[in-house]
């Protein structure tokens, strides 16, 4: 699928992980997705670079806050701790089986600390840091909605009402259903 966005032609298709087409090992030899290929040839590979990449060449609703640096500040340090202490218990308590030194209780307590943080973000805002979404909760929301999936029964029950509420807004949102259509699988050409 060809999409042009804010002038830059953008090919998108789907790839299987167990059928890695050459071209894109050529072109990102660590194998993991995503991988942007701009039409300079220059390959971004990392999520955040690529969200950077987009909001930098158009970023009309301020999803990057650069009317606050007190906001980009707080950008940078949620999406850093997300990327590090949650993202490390949520990979051992989505694969508690792969680290039988504690129960998987232990790694999901350990992923409610940023949980909690979050749930007090959201006392003051619809959003993680305003009333509309920004860079920040498109960059965190993937990884607390994998939380959430884990054992969402635990999840259903939890105290985290506004969390719900923020994490309900994303998953019907209109944006995120656009993001989820299913895109033709990489062909090598």
């Amino acid at each position: 699928m060809a999409l042009r966005y804010a002038g830059v032609d953008v090919e998108i298709r789907e790839i299987s992980l167990r059928e890695k087409p050459q071209s894109m090992l050529l072109a990102s030899p660590k194998g993991t997705v995503p991988v942007l290929i701009q039409p300079n040839g220059q390959v971004i590979e990392q999520s955040l670079e690529i969200m950077e990449w987009a909001l930098n060449q158009h970023d009309v609703d301020d999803w990057m806050l650069s009317s606050s640096s007190e906001l980009k500040s707080h950008t940078a340090a949620l999406i850093a701790e997300n990327d590090g202490a949650f993202k490390q218990a949520l990979d051992r308590y989505k694969y508690a089986d792969r680290y039988p030194e504690f129960p998987m209780e232990h790694y999901r307590a350990q992923g409610e600390l940023f949980l909690k943080r979050l749930e007090e973000l959201l006392s003051r805002h619809h959003y993680l840091l305003r009333d509309q979404f920004a860079q920040v909760d498109i960059a965190i929301f993937p990884f607390v909605r994998q939380f959430s999936m884990v054992d969402e029964d635990w999840f259903d029950a939890t105290h985290y009402l506004k969390l719900k509420v923020w994490l309900s807004n994303l998953k019907n949102s209109q944006l995120f259903n656009d993001i989820m259509q299913k895109h033709p699988v990489w062909q090598d050409a």
